[in-house]
C-alpha cells in the first residue's frame, strides 16, 4: 500500500509519516522544505503529476500556514482551500478508490466556550477559517461524486517537534534552561485560555483510525480535556522546581482569539481511539533533553 503525505514537514507529517511506515504503508512524504520529497500542493500541475505517478491508497493533505493572522490570508487559501481542490481532482482523474484525508481545525468553529463537536456550526472566523470551512465543503462534494473523503478537525496538540517559537514549545524549553539556573523571563498574553494540550504522535493516529473506517467521514480529533496555559506553565516549570510566576511577565493588553476550544470527541472515540499521552506525560516529553 502507497500514501502521500502533503505537508510532511510538520510535526502531524512527521508523526504521520512514522506511523504509516511502521503499519508497513509505503509513505511519501511531501512539502516545500526539510528532508522530503519536494512539491507545493497549491501547484495544481505538481500535485496531479505525483498523485498520476505514486497511484496512492492513501492521501493526507496537512499542509498550511499555520496562523490565523489576516496578512496570511493569500497563502492559507492557496494551500489549505485550492491545495484541497488539486488532491481531490488528482485523486478523482488517477486514483478514485484512494481513501483521502483534508485536515480541518477547531478554529472554523463557532466558539462560544462550550465543547464543539461535528454539529456545531461554522463560522468564518478568519481567513484560516475561511479556507478550512471551503476544503470541508469541497471535500463534501467529491464525497457526493463517489471518492471517499474524511475530514478531522484537529484541536491544539504539541511534541518536541514544535518550532522553538511556538508558545507550548517556547514555555517547554524556558522551564527547562530555568531548571539549569537561567534567571531569564517570558512574556506571554492571557495565561487563562483554555485549550487542549494533545501529543501530535496520538493525533496522528486518529487520522489513521478514522481513514481505515467506512462508517464516519468527519470527526473532531482532539481529547477533549482542557488546561490553561497557567496549568501548561505550572506543569512545565514544577518538573524542575521553579515557580512559573518567578519568570513570566504578562501583557495586560493582550486579547486572546478565544477564551477556550476543546473538543466533544466521542465520534472519534467510538472508533477506539484514545490518546495515549496525557497532560503530566506530554510536559516531560516537552521539557527533556533534546
Amino acid at each position: 500500500m502507497k500514501a502521500i503525505v502533503f505537508g510532511a514537514n510538520g510535526q502531524d507529517g512527521y508523526y504521520l509519516v512514522e506511523l504509516l511506515r511502521r503499519q508497513g504503508v509505503e509513505a511519501l512524504g511531501v512539502s516545500r522544505a526539510g528532508p522530503w520529497r519536494q512539491g507545493d500542493v497549491a501547484d495544481f500541475a505538481a500535485a496531479d503529476l505525483l498523485i498520476r505517478e505514486v497511484k496512492p491508497s492513501l492521501i493526507f493533505h496537512l499542509a498550511a500556514h499555520s496562523t490565523t493572522s489576516h496578512e496570511a490570508l493569500f497563502e492559507n487559501h492557496q494551500t489549505i482551500a485550492t491545495g484541497t481542490l488539486n488532491v481531490l481532482e488528482s485523486a478523482r482523474r488517477h486514483c478514485p478508490d484512494a481513501r483521502i484525508f483534508i485536515t480541518g481545525s477547531g478554529v472554523q468553529f463557532r466558539n462560544r466556550g462550550l465543547d464543539i463537536d461535528e454539529d456545531t456550526p461554522f463560522e468564518a472566523s478568519s481567513p484560516y477559517a475561511i479556507a478550512r470551512i471551503q476544503s470541508v465543503f469541497a471535500a463534501r462534494y467529491y464525497r457526493s461524486l463517489g471518492l471517499r473523503t474524511y475530514v478531522g478537525y484537529l484541536f491544539h496538540h504539541e511534541s518536541p517537534r514544535r518550532p522553538a517559537g511556538h508558545l507550548g514549545r517556547r514555555i517547554a524549553l524556558a522551564a527547562r534552561r530555568v531548571g539549569a539556573g537561567s534567571e531569564e523571563r517570558l512574556t506571554i498574553g492571557d495565561v487563562s485560555v483554555v485549550k487542549e494540550w494533545s501529543f501530535a504522535g496520538d493525533i496522528a493516529m486518529a487520522m489513521v483510525t478514522l481513514v481505515q473506517q467506512d462508517a464516519i467521514s468527519e470527526a473532531v480529533i482532539g481529547s477533549g480535556e482542557g488546561h490553561s496555559i497557567a496549568e501548561w506553565l505550572e506543569q512545565c516549570f514544577t518538573i524542575f522546581g521553579r515557580s512559573w510566576r518567578d519568570h513570566v511577565d504578562i501583557l495586560p493588553e493582550f486579547r486572546a482569539d478565544y477564551a477556550r476550544l476543546v473538543s466533544h470527541p466521542t465520534r472519534i472515540m467510538s472508533l477506539g481511539w484514545v490518546p495515549r499521552v496525557d497532560f503530566s506525560a506530554l510536559a516531560a516529553m516537552m521539557t527533556a533533553e533534546a
